[in-house]
Order: C-alpha cells, then sequence, then structure tokens
C-alpha cells in the first residue's frame, strides 16, 4: 500500500504542477477518457477528459496565480480505488479583479493496470472573496476621473 500511496502522491503532483506550470495538456494521462468534474455545490458538472482540460487551459490562459499552498493532504485507498483530498488556499488574478479561493479539493483514482487515473473531482468547502482591481494611480475609467 505504501507504493500505491507514493504512486497517488505523484499523480496528483504531476496534475496541479500540469497546471501550475500551464502546462495543463501535460495532465491528460493521468486523466481517466470519462472523468466528471463536480462544480461546487454540485451546481453542475464537466465530463470527459477533453473538457476538463479545456476549464483547466481557459484558467491559465486568463488568470494569474499570485499565492498558492496546498496543506493536510488525505489518501485513502481501497482496493483499486483511491480518494485524495487537501486543502488549498489560492490568489489569483484576472482582468478585472482579484479572488481568494480556499478549500478542500477532492479526487478520485483509479487503478488501471500499471498507473492511476482520475475518474472524478470536486471541491467541497469552498470559500472566495473577490476584490475589484485598482488602478495603480486611483483613476477610474478612461477619462481620469475619480
Amino acid at each position: 500500500m505504501n507504493d500505491s500511496r507514493s504512486e497517488i502522491q505523484q499523480t496528483i503532483a504531476s496534475i496541479n504542477e500540469a497546471w501550475r506550470s500551464g502546462h495543463v495538456d501535460a495532465m491528460a494521462p493521468y486523466l481517466h477518457p470519462d472523468i466528471v468534474m463536480k462544480f461546487p455545490k454540485f451546481a453542475g458538472e464537466v465530463a470527459g477528459k477533453e473538457h476538463l482540460i479545456a476549464g483547466f487551459k481557459e484558467f491559465s490562459a486568463n488568470a494569474q496565480v499570485i499565492e498558492y499552498t496546498e496543506s493536510d493532504q488525505q489518501i485513502d485507498i481501497a482496493g483499486n480505488c483511491a480518494v485524495v483530498s487537501f486543502r488549498f488556499d489560492m490568489l489569483y488574478e484576472r482582468a478585472k479583479y482579484r479572488e481568494r479561493s480556499k478549500g478542500r479539493d477532492l479526487w478520485v483514482f483509479q487503478r488501471e493496470s500499471d498507473r492511476w487515473v482520475a475518474v472524478w473531482r470536486t471541491m467541497v468547502d469552498l470559500s472566495e472573496a473577490r476584490e475589484q482591481k485598482q488602478h495603480p494611480f486611483g483613476i477610474d475609467g478612461p477619462t481620469g476621473a475619480k
């Protein structure tokens, strides 16, 4: 089981490194073709590897991660199934706003011959705080009016 635990830790680290480094396609070998991601509070879903990767690409293209930390990683293994969860705290910036997102990322993996692949994901205990970006000189709009 320790070998499986190490393999799973490496798999989730590779997935996170792929999106954080902007090389989102590098996560493809770690995702099942039919992976499902449930949105927070189960408000919708993305189904399929291509769609999940597209969502990560959109985020990577339109947001700059300023801070990102993970903690409290937990791995539970039962046969050919594993559940991985960890707390995250991320500050990122888009064109018009900055947002702090905190919560727990939860992934389900299945063993396929010689590797672990992600089959399901969601985020729980999510809290988000958004603030509008300010012009560096305190100027609002194209006229420069305050």
